[in-house]
């Protein structure tokens, strides 16, 4: 799913961490799970505010990098 030749520093797959489903490094928090709580107009501090144990430059780095693999970097802009 991801681009082998990108470092990445915030997301990880882990087939012993749910059963291989992309999640935030560090954490169990789905990166899906992410996704779905923008789609439903959440901010990044609210969804901070679900996860706090996860820092929230994590969650931003972690939104920022599966924009940067979804080569859609052009048509929306980083989250800070």
């Amino acid at each position: 799913m991801y681009n082998t030749d990108m470092k990445k520093q915030y997301i990880v797959s882990d087939p012993n961490i749910l059963a291989g489903m992309p999640v935030i490094v560090g954490s169990r928090v789905p990166i899906a799970r992410i996704l779905f709580l923008l789609k439903e107009g959440y901010t990044i501090e609210a969804i901070h505010e679900e996860f706090p144990h996860v820092l929230l430059e994590t969650i931003e780095g972690a939104v920022n990098e599966l924009i940067e693999q979804l080569g859609s970097n052009t048509y929306a802009p980083k989250v800070s």
